[in-house]
């Protein structure tokens, strides 16, 4: 099938997938092959004994009461010698008999329907539920640098309406497919052992229909390839704005989110309807060729009944029950070809779907870990930086060159301008990234290394062991992650802070929280710990998240602890505050402080100063004020001693924010 357009954001991925719709089978439906086969031999057996009524009923009308045959000969298919044994001898007694075959399939068809159901929404949602959790599990491997390059809204989609719709193509179109394709092949059977020459009148639409099809299948793909990626654009949409509603609301901002919702959702309605427009047109012009074989089948049909002779070149007899029998399954005969239709265009969905949903759980990690990885082990809490430089994937190199070297139980804080790489230096100690060579290697070829000794750009160790060569799970136990962006989970206090330390009980989580001065804030919510803190901790101040996570932080006890920036977003009371805590927490452990806020870090063992991705400077606070260079041109700034600045340093810094400013855009 040929791709969604490029608006995709996993066509990438899409791409690299052969045979989804295989796959999906050989991968997830061997699991199920229980569910599987009683659906489909209870599909089998529904649609056969739905056809038994209009059949008993033609025999009934020739051979009951109209006494032109013999009842145990009427059935077609069935030898005689099978069915003569049970057939009453009196007319009666075969009357009663047909009211009891009658009656049985009724009665045996609801059951197989059930049993039919049963199976194929089984297999369904047992598929859809190990696709979903296995698509997400692997999203939580991926690097960070995917989700950098995605919305939330668009793997949503992924997650949500892709898998959906591997359920329904799952469920309704092998339901449906099993199910017409037995009526279908029945029918044919049940016709053309009563009248091949009148049973070809009726099957005469069937190739037109195919071929119909078939073009419907290729106008419909490109337009449901844009409906799925307009519905991307509007889930990405709307999930923006809903979290960004305080925004919206302190900039007075509804209006122009109306029209940027309202934009993006005529695209999916443009989309949607074309879409629509095309298969409303399709479906009634198919019922017409299927019920072009009806009326055929009728007139043909009719004119050789009242006749008593076939009409033109057709010869024989035709029984006024088999008449009834042919008008009555013909009939059943136009909805199942008129469905087929609807069950390609489901599988078309599917298969896209499961491309994209295989493509995604394809991409590759990045971050190698070996299988027999030990375990980290910290002793005295030492990290190295030796040369590290690190850059994504379109080649441009974030930090390069980075060495230093923290004692155990020491603070280490970085500065810089904004985009100078602070974080991603620490996002390497917790290998949210990983170290390769931007210009000798390909990430691709470092996921392939066997070990840290295949890199030649540098490392990163903790009391001498490469963090690429210990067990990620280990590496991030050990260390502790404090943000300046807080995010906390819809649900209780004690739930957020107790999140990476599971097992804690009540009582670890409240000292926890005294030690991050959150505990007279918690006691005084409407549940105390039990207060739900709402969809991102909205309902909690930032300051008080703040103190949640360091809360967090202090009851998992790390070895090495990470500051990024953790106090500036609040007052200076709740700086203080906050401060305090964290003195507490970094007491005794390897720290690493990120702060704008120098007064924040002037305490701090060692200070490393970087710069567009090197370091500049090192030292102490009072070795840095000394050497005049650029940390003493930002601590200037904070204390208000602008004019005293050189002009150099302000014009650097314009030219750093116009660069800032760039890329955001």
């Amino acid at each position: 099938m040929p791709p969604d357009t490029d608006d995709d954001p996993f066509e990438d991925q899409k791409e690299r997938v052969e045979n989804p719709m295989r796959r999906l089978f050989s991968e997830y439906g061997r699991e199920n092959t229980l569910q599987f086969l009683v659906g489909l031999f209870a599909s089998i057996a529904a649609r056969v004994l739905d056809l038994v009524p209009p059949v008993v009923l033609g025999l009934a009308i020739d051979a009951i009461i109209r006494q032109e045959k013999s009842f145990a000969a009427g059935f077609p298919v069935i030898p005689e010698a099978w069915v003569a044994p049970f057939v009453p001898a009196t007319q009666s007694g075969q009357f009663f008999f047909a009211v009891g075959i009658i009656v049985f399939s009724f009665t045996g068809g609801a059951v197989f329907h059930w049993l039919r159901n049963w199976g194929w929404n089984s297999y369904a949602q047992n598929i859809q539920h190990a696709v979903r959790v296995d698509t997400y599990d692997r999203m939580q491997l991926l690097n960070m640098d995917f989700f950098a390059d995605k919305q939330t809204g668009e793997m949503m989609s992924v997650l949500s309406n892709d898998v959906n719709r591997l359920e329904r193509f799952l469920n309704d179109g092998m339901n449906s497919f099993f199910r017409l394709s037995v009526m279908v092949l029945a029918i044919a059977a049940v016709l053309l052992s009563y009248n091949w020459q009148l049973a070809l009148v009726a099957l005469l639409p069937i190739p037109l229909i195919a071929l119909f099809t078939w073009k419907f299948v290729d106008i419909i793909q490109p337009k449901y390839a844009d409906v799925r990626s307009s519905v991307g654009k509007l889930n990405s949409r709307l999930e923006n704005n809903l979290g960004g509603i305080q925004v919206i609301k302190t900039f007075n901002a509804e209006s122009h989110e109306s029209d940027r919702v309202d934009g993006v959702s005529m695209d999916y309605f443009d989309a949607n309807w074309d879409a629509i427009n095309t298969r409303i047109k399709f479906f009634p012009a198919l019922r017409i060729l299927a019920g072009i074989g009806f009326t055929l089948t009728f007139v043909v049909g009719g004119l050789w009944v009242i006749n008593g002779e076939g009409p033109g070149p057709f010869t024989g007899t035709l029984a006024v029950g088999e008449f009834v029998t042919f008008i009555l399954l013909t009939q059943q005969f136009v909805w199942p070809l008129a469905q087929f239709g609807q069950i390609i265009n489901m599988y078309q969905r599917a298969h896209a779907s499961s491309a994209r949903i295989f493509g995604l759980m394809d991409e590759p990690a990045r971050l190698a870990e070996k299988a027999d990885a030990p375990d980290l082990t910290v002793s005295e809490g030492r990290v190295e930086y030796d040369d590290v430089t690190f850059g994504y994937d379109d080649g441009e190199t974030i930090v390069e060159d980075i060495s230093f070297e923290v004692g155990g139980g020491e603070t280490l804080a970085l500065v810089g301008p904004t985009g100078a790489g602070k974080s991603t230096v620490l996002k390497l100690l917790m290998r949210m990234y990983d170290v390769w060579p931007t210009s000798k290697k390909s990430a691709t070829a470092h996921q392939n290394s066997e070990s840290s000794e295949d890199v030649d750009d540098g490392s990163v160790r903790i009391d001498g062991q490469d963090v690429r060569d210990v067990a990620l799970s280990s590496l991030r136990e050990s260390i502790a992650y404090v943000s300046q962006e807080t995010f906390l989970f819809y649900g209780t206090v004690e739930e957020n802070i107790a999140y990476g330390t599971f097992d804690a009980s009540h009582e670890d989580i409240v000292a926890a929280a005294k030690a991050a001065e959150a505990h007279e804030f918690i006691s005084n919510l409407p549940e105390g710990y039990d207060t739900k803190v709402g969809e991102r901790g909205v309902k909690l101040s930032g300051g008080q998240r703040q103190r949640v996570s360091i809360a967090r932080a202090i009851l998992k006890d790390p070895e090495i602890l990470v500051l990024d920036e953790a106090t500036s977003d609040v007052d200076t009371e709740t700086e203080m505050l906050i401060q305090r805590s964290l003195d507490r927490l970094t007491a005794d452990r390897t720290t690493f402080s990120i702060a704008h806020r120098l007064s924040t870090i002037k305490d701090a063992d060692q200070i490393v100063v970087l710069e567009d991705g090197r370091i500049v400077e090192r030292g102490t606070h009072d070795d840095l004020l000394t050497a005049d260079g650029l940390y003493a041109h930002l601590w200037g700034v904070q204390a208000g001693e602008i004019d005293q600045l050189p002009d150099e340093f302000v014009e650097r810094a314009a030219r750093r924010q116009a660069e800032v400013d760039a890329s955001d855009d």
